[in-house]
Parts: C-alpha cells; structure tokens; sequence
C-alpha cells in the first residue's frame, strides 16, 4: 500500500534583519573592546595626572580645589571618584569610562543614521565611527571628553525622535517628561565639559531649518533655556579660573589641528574625510540651489541625517573659535562632542559615493563596502600610532617609574625638575606610577596635593629644602630633569653640587626624561 505524503506548502519564514537596537548594540560593544584594547600602554599625561590626583582627593578637599582650579570639570572629577574606589588606579582602570562612553557614543550614532538610511546606513556609520581616530583617542584618556560625545549624540537622538512626531504618540505629561529629560540631559552634558553647550546652537538651528511646529519649539527653547539658567555658577567659576587657561593664547596649537586634524588625528585620514563630508553635502546643496528657484510646499521638513550633522559639527566649533579669536579659551581636544557628527557625515559621504559609483543594487553595495574599508586603512595606522607607550604627549612616566624601581633603593632621594610647565613635570611620574618611587625620600615636597587649592603637589627650591634641613642625612639623590630636544635643562644640579652632591657618571635616559645619580 502506498502512502501519499502532501508535501509541506508552509512558506519559509526569511531570516530576520537586524533591528536598529541590535546594530546599536553590536557596535557600542565593538566601539568599547577597541577603545579599551592596549589603553594600558600609553604612559598617562599631564591632563589625565590632573585627574587622577583630583579623582583621588576627599570629596571636601576636592570641591574645595573647584573653587580655584578646574570647575568645569567638577562633576567628571566626583564620578571618578567614586570609579576609582571600585576599579583602582591603574592606567587601564582609569579609562576604562571612557571606553564605555565612547561605545555608547558609537551606538547612538548607528540609531541616528538608521533613522532616514535604514540598516545600511547604521552600519556604514557604525563602522566609520568605532575607527574615527578623535573617538578612538577619547576612548584611551581618562578624562570627560568621550562623555560629552556620548551625552552629545544621545540628546541629539532624543530631540529628533521629539521632532520627527515620537513626542506625539506620548501623553502630554509624558512628552513634558521627555523635554525635562532633554533639558536636563544638556544642563549634565554642560556640566561634565562647559563648552558642551554650545551644542544648543546646533540644535536650534536643525529646528529652525526643519520648520518644526510652534509647540516644539516653545518646548525646545524652554528646555534649553533652563540648561542655560543652571549652567550660570559654572560659568561664573570658568571666568574666574580663566587663567588656568591662559598659555593657550600664549603658545596657541598649530592651527591646522583646528581645521583640518581636529576630529581625523593624521593629515592623509584628514583629507579622506573632508572629501568624504564634501560628497556627502554635495546633494544638500544642489537641493537647497533648487529650492531657492522652485517655491517649496509650507509645513515640517524632516530633519535629515546630514542637517543635523552638519549643524552639530560646524555650529558649536564654529562658535567657539569666534571666541577664540577674541579670548583665547580653545583647543582641538574641546570639540570632541562633534566628533559623532564627523562620523555621520562621513558615513553619509561613503553612501552618496556608493551610489554614484555603483549602477546597480549589488554593485552600490559593493562600491560601499570598498569605500569603508579603504576609511578603516586609513585610519589603522592612528590607531596603532594611539597606543604607543608615548601617545600621550609624548610622555614616559611609566619608564621612569621603572627605571627609579630598577636603580633606586630605599632611603634614597629624588629631586624633580620645577622648570617644566606643570602640566610636564616629572614629579607627576611619581604620582601617577607610585609604584617606582617606593621608600625613596621627597624632601622639595611643601604641600601635597590634596592639601592645595590646585590639583598639584607645591615644592620647594633645593636651597628651600636645605635651609628647612630636608637633606639630612640623604646620602644619594636622583634628580629627574625633562629632556626637551634642543634645550639643555640642569635644573637644580647647581643647587645640590653646593650641597656637596657630586655626579657619579650614572645617567639614565628615558624617552624625554634625564635621570641624574649624585652622591655627598
């Protein structure tokens, strides 16, 4: 007997596509592991020393230093001091934040561009910017900067899902409760980096040009308006504590770090992406060309992805370097919070080539992924360049640390070079890779640090420290000098040779670093 079997007519589900979370969170983890990946290698700097010894203060000793020095860190400072509580000292440990923030910065970026580019766009903006060499740098540094890209591109979604009509699907005390959030997101963002708030300018200017409804923005501007009224005492301390940055107008950055490196770390990925945003913006102006001799409908515009990009890239930057020229308050570094918006951008631009260059479905694609993988060898090298053990600065505090652990021993003493700017002196070694200096003597030490107003030890000369008697019974000194190339630097070799300390021919050279031995 035969059995018939019907064959199964059940169609085939296809497989599912990626959601926009899931890209979101693929990329925010990938963004996090390459930011963290050999952060531990680079020596910390001046800037990260800042942190740390700041980090490290009670919490009344610090809020006391705000009032002097670096307020408009403050609240950066407070978290990590609580972070380093929890995950240490260490160099990896102290930026690790940072590595998370950047992969949340990275996630949101993937959330904007799917919004009008669907998934490919998400992921071609993904990509570019796990590699953006800006985001990549923040990622590694232990200070507020890849937080206040994270906070800057997180707003910058919420206001557009406010002004796309996300906010209408809400109750009214609901979408209240969204632009309280939106407001007090950027009066927090302000907080962690003052400058930060400049974004408010670019996000206005999207509104504006999206020609949303009367009700967006009242709300909008009542938002902002409010993140501005909090940000008052902050900005009252930074005018008072200007000082602290006034060598940027006496030795003011290469200028072409502002234009042309600021977000892309070396000149060949600086040219890729400036040709890249110039393709993506290319469409925009034509559009715009046509729309000033065909009269367009009244009502909303959707806000697109190179609108608000372009905004949020050029705007704030543009704005500060106005005030830059007038007081000097600016360096590349300060506008890291517009670096997703480089990103978006290029992305965009990657696309728009694609399209050009591809006739068909299968061939667009295959011109897009070419073009993003050529972006991505471009910006290996910088990568590779970010985690030498010198990245920072220049800095080799770490091999100065090894290099007193390796040849001091205990009792002895180690005297720094005062001549250096602070932010370079050699003392921050100690501070900052305590380990090397274990049982070894301070006598230039006059206050500590987390008994100062600044964020930094306060020293005396070596003639200070004799007369106070700090030199006896120290039988062998180490003095530390910075080595700058060009410039010889005997700070404080006078003084001890009259204290009757004599080089024994031992030197030591590190990376920027001169270790000098004397004994009586």
């Amino acid at each position: 007997m035969t059995v018939l079997v019907e064959p199964d007519t059940r169609a085939v589900r296809p497989p599912r596509r990626l959601g926009p979370w899931t890209i979101a969170l693929a990329f925010g983890l990938a963004a996090t592991v390459l930011s963290a990946a050999f952060s531990w290698v680079p020596s910390l700097w001046g800037d990260e020393a800042a942190t740390l010894l700041s980090a490290k203060r009670p919490v009344g000793s610090l809020l006391g230093m705000l009032l002097h020095v670096d307020a408009v860190h403050g609240l950066y400072y407070l978290g990590m001091h609580g972070w380093i509580r929890l995950a240490g000292e260490s160099a990896f440990a102290l930026r690790l934040p940072s590595a998370l923030a950047v992969g949340a910065t990275v996630a949101a970026v993937t959330l904007i561009a799917g919004r009008r580019g669907g998934r490919r766009a998400a992921l071609v903006a993904g990509v570019v910017a796990c590699v953006l060499p800006r985001l990549t740098y923040a990622g590694e540094e232990a200070r507020s900067y890849a937080f206040t890209a994270a906070a800057a591109a997180w707003l910058t979604l919420l206001l557009l899902w406010l002004i796309d009509g996300g906010g209408r699907r809400l109750t009214p005390g609901a979408r209240r409760l969204a632009w309280v959030l939106y407001g007090a997101g950027m009066a927090l963002t302000s907080y962690l980096f003052l400058y930060t708030a400049t974004l408010i300018v670019a996000h206005g200017v999207a509104l504006l040009a999206s020609r949303a409804s009367r009700a967006t923005v009242r709300c909008w501007a009542l938002a902002s308006g409010a993140a501005v009224l909090t940000l008052v005492p902050l900005a009252v301390l930074a005018y008072l504590e200007r000082n602290q940055i006034a060598y940027l107008g006496e030795t003011p950055d290469d200028p072409s770090i502002w234009y042309y490196f600021l977000w892309f770390g070396m000149p060949w990925v600086a040219i890729a992406a400036w040709a890249l945003i110039g393709v993506a913006l290319w469409p925009v102006w034509r559009a715009w060309r046509l729309r000033t001799s065909h009269p367009v409908a009244p009502g909303p515009r959707p806000v697109s992805t190179v609108l608000i990009a372009s905004t949020w890239l050029f705007l704030p930057t543009g704005v500060l370097l106005l005030v830059n020229a007038a007081f000097p308050l600016y360096t590349g570094r300060y506008s890291t919070f517009a670096a997703p918006a480089a990103a978006l951008l290029v992305a965009e631009g990657i696309l728009v080539l694609g399209r050009r260059l591809g006739r068909d479905p299968r061939r667009v694609v295959g011109a897009t992924v070419t073009a993003t993988l050529v972006f991505v060898a471009l910006c290996a090298p910088v990568y590779v360049l970010q985690r030498g053990p010198y990245a920072k600065n220049d800095s080799d505090w770490a091999e100065v640390s090894a290099a007193m652990a390796a040849n001091a021993a205990p009792g002895d003493a180690v005297v720094f070079d005062q001549s250096a700017k602070p932010s370079q002196r050699p003392r921050l070694a100690m501070r900052t890779y305590p380990a090397g200096f274990a049982g070894l003597k301070d006598p230039t030490l006059r206050v500590p640090y987390y008994r100062n107003d600044g964020w930094a030890d306060r020293q005396y000369s070596v003639a200070q420290a004799d007369h106070r008697g700090r030199f006896d019974g120290i039988e062998r000194v180490w003095l530390i000098e910075l080595d700058i190339e060009g410039v010889e630097d005997t700070w404080g070799l006078r003084d001890l040779h009259t204290l009757g300390f004599a080089e024994t021919g031992r030197h030591i050279e590190t990376h920027r670093s001169d270790i000098i031995e004397l004994t009586r």
